[in-house]
């Protein structure tokens, strides 16, 4: 299988995330405004969600394609993953 031309993107929001996500904490434990708090927990939220989204659609896009395209697993198979992958979409 090829590598995932996402992950780097991925790994990219999700390092984005992480420092933003480490900011809300010390504006938890600063007493912040509860407002300014909880848009900057949506914003977060949004960006882990842009994320998931970005790598189901490339495993659905690569891997499920791949595993069609050169039978390495049965159609059954291929299935119950493209099933069980886009419960998270």
């Amino acid at each position: 299988m090829s590598t995932h031309t996402s992950h780097p993107e991925i790994i990219k929001r999700l390092r984005r995330a992480e420092g933003h996500l480490k900011s809300i904490i010390a504006m938890v434990e600063g007493n912040r405004n509860c407002l300014e708090i909880a848009q900057q927990l949506q914003a977060v939220e949004s960006a882990v969600g842009n994320a998931k989204k970005i790598l189901v659609h490339d495993h659905i896009d690569h891997c499920l394609e791949h595993a069609v395209r050169n039978a390495s697993q049965s159609a059954d198979e291929t299935i119950r993953e493209f099933k069980a992958i886009t419960k998270y979409l």
